[in-house]
């Protein structure tokens, strides 16, 4: 099942910002002083030392709550990345990246993936020129990204975040004006940045 709580209080037990918030709102600023605190009546003794399975599940949860989403999700994501020949970290990255809420998030389209995500299953995106409403759907090569109306483009946060001169767009990913193109698959680099897949894909080879 999908969190659905406080979304600062997880991103403070991880100790990282998750992507929840939108950067520059009072939320976000808020995240951002206690981030370093946990959550909880026993904060103030810190964080303790964990072992090599609690590294393993915290890096696993970290992984499920940036993206949104579930254990049967990410399981089955190992599982196809695992029955591929060659580097499974880098499959399961593709898969994760590959999304078509993630797609929208990193074109700019939303400022964080659950804007995205609902963007999606409320109808308002199109893959080449088709109305796609399932957040999961794994875009290909040459795929054109776009809103089914340019009235979508003058909702508030979505008008912010298009005008964001400081997005740095993946180079997987190509942007014109309204329209998003994916040109090559999808690397690595940018989640083995903020996770280690090792410990995630060991955490499941138990």
């Amino acid at each position: 099942m999908r969190y659905l709580g406080p979304k600062n209080k997880i991103s403070r037990r991880e100790g990282v910002d998750l992507g929840f918030k939108t950067p520059g709102t009072n939320s976000f600023n808020s995240l951002l002083k206690r981030l370093n605190v946990p959550p909880g009546q026993h904060k103030e003794k810190g964080r303790k030392k964990l072992s090599e399975r609690g590294l393993q599940l915290r890096e696993k949860q970290k992984l499920k709550f940036m993206f949104g989403i579930t254990e049967k999700q990410l399981k089955n994501y190992l599982k196809k990345a695992i029955q591929k020949k060659g580097n499974t970290a880098l499959y399961l990255s593709a898969y994760l990246e590959s999304r078509l809420d993630n797609v929208i998030y990193r074109l700019g389209f939303a400022p964080t993936r659950a804007a995205a995500r609902q963007l999606v299953t409320h109808g308002h995106i199109l893959v080449n020129n088709k109305k796609l409403t399932i957040p999961s759907y794994q875009v290909k090569i040459n795929d054109l990204i776009s809103f089914t109306n340019e009235k979508i483009t003058k909702i508030p946060y979505v008008e912010k975040n298009l005008n964001n001169k400081d997005l740095v767009i993946p180079l997987w990913l190509k942007r014109d004006g309204f329209l998003g193109q994916v040109i090559s698959y999808p690397n690595q680099d940018d989640i083995i940045k903020q996770f280690n897949l090792r410990l995630i894909i060991e955490y499941y080879s138990r």
